[in-house]
């Protein structure tokens, strides 16, 4: 008995406890259709006065939505650019040298040879890749009846690491190759539509450069756009060591492309690289200008603040156009109260308590806002997928224009908080009306 007793009882709380939930839900008139239908027609007593008012919140928020789309579409457009290339990496050369040094004059010309290779690995372990670079002269490049003029290029194999080319039929130049001087060529996209037929399989096939001929081992599709010899789509890839023999370069390296080990910074890498070379070929070592270097980490992280930079500034822009648009609420939310003292004052001298009158006044401001910054959203997010549809197949620099699910949660937020904050002074004024005062109002 005593057992169904307290089961009796613990059934009651926890009826009563709900029963308690829904009156302050109620309470606070969530589910009140006569609150609900009157803050519509507050808003929609003066249609014109409600519309320009919302309108500077619809176009902070639009703005807003259009800034971060394309800032976010900017940014993956330059990410694109950059894709398949290595951001820990530098490219070293050589250049006039501007100090005279043991007998030598200053302006001396110099070059990076093979056995220098050897000696950079060993010196400086913080390498992870060390490639040659060796460029050709544009040529005119034949086969069969098919022509064109093309840059070209000799590399190691772990070039491929630096600079990644995805490959649309064959392989990369292998170490083999090297070893054997092999007459073998990677061919670019371009050099392949020029050269070939669409659809036909180039490997096996020979092309002639220079009056040489070259078997095609690979072709390679798109690949970063940072093109470090010309383009790499219109290049032509050779084995290092076939082309310095091939065309005559003797030993000589026209370009280092080296990356540094995980953790290294590129510039500790690059820095021992020219302190390295310019003992090995008799260069001062405070000499600024001998040794040319381009550090690629350096670029990328310039590009790194730099999106990081718009996408804050489009925030404070975008943040400030839906504050000023707040501020406009709040003004004609003031006005409004005006208008309606007479009609505060009798909801007091009904018994509205000043929390009724403020959630009143409050939530009028919410749903105006809430109302504008949401069809501003949409005509925002309508705009960025006609962007992204009509600027899809194209070379266009905007790539795939949207905003996050979680912008758009935030902007949301944004919103709300910009409203209640909206009506927080006007619900101020509209509890300090005094009720016998109000009623005599003539205005």
């Amino acid at each position: 008995m005593k057992a169904k007793d307290n089961n009796s009882f613990e059934r009651q709380q926890q009826i009563s406890r709900k029963s308690t939930f829904w009156e302050k839900v109620r309470g606070a008139g969530i589910f009140d259709i006569d609150r609900w239908q009157e803050i519509w027609q507050a808003i929609t007593q003066n249609k014109s006065r409600s519309i320009l008012t919302a309108f500077g919140v619809f176009w902070g928020m639009f703005m807003l939505v259009i800034m971060v789309g394309a800032g976010d579409s900017l940014q993956k457009g330059m990410q694109q650019e950059i894709e398949g290339f290595a951001t820990n990496s530098c490219f070293v050369g050589t250049a006039t040298t501007s100090e005279p040094y043991k007998g030598f004059k200053k302006g001396r010309s110099w070059d990076i040879v093979n056995s220098d290779l050897p000696i950079l690995e060993q010196k400086i372990p913080e390498m992870q890749y060390l490639s040659p670079v060796l460029f050709g002269n544009r040529s005119n490049v034949i086969r069969g009846e098919k022509s064109g003029s093309f840059n070209s290029k000799g590399v190691f194999p772990n070039y491929n690491e630096i600079d990644r080319n995805k490959m649309t039929y064959g392989r990369f130049i292998n170490d083999i190759d090297i070893a054997e001087k092999r007459k073998v060529c990677v061919i670019g996209k371009r050099v392949y539509e020029v050269l070939f037929n669409n659809g036909e399989n180039p490997l096996g096939k020979t092309i002639r450069l220079n009056g040489i001929y070259f078997q095609v081992v690979g072709v390679t599709g798109n690949s970063s756009n940072i093109n470090i010899g010309g383009r790499a789509e219109e290049t032509i890839i050779l084995p290092f060591s076939t082309m310095q023999q091939a065309f005559n370069q003797g030993n000589i390296v026209h370009f280092l492309a080296i990356t540094a080990n995980p953790g290294v910074k590129v510039s500790t890498v690059e820095k021992a690289v020219q302190d390295e070379l310019k003992k090995l070929h008799d260069i001062s070592p405070t000499d600024k200008t001998a040794v040319f270097s381009m550090n690629m980490e350096d670029m990328f992280t310039m590009f790194l603040y730099l999106g990081l930079g718009i996408s804050i500034l489009i925030w404070i822009v975008g943040l400030g156009t839906l504050m000023a648009g707040g501020i406009g609420v709040s003004n004609i939310m003031l006005v409004t109260v005006r208008e309606r003292t007479k009609e505060i004052g009798i909801k007091r001298a009904l018994g509205a308590t000043p929390g009724n009158i403020m959630r009143q006044i409050m939530t009028e401001s919410v749903i105006l806002t809430l109302i504008a910054g949401v069809f501003g959203m949409l005509l925002g997010v309508g705009i960025l997928q006609i962007i992204e549809i009509v600027t899809r197949d194209t070379d266009f620099f905007l790539k795939n224009p949207q905003i996050s699910f979680s912008v758009a949660v935030g902007g949301l937020m944004v919103i709300l908080i910009i409203g209640t904050l909206a009506g927080l002074i006007p619900a101020k004024r509209a509890v300090d009306i005094k009720a016998i005062e109000a009623i005599r109002d003539e205005n």
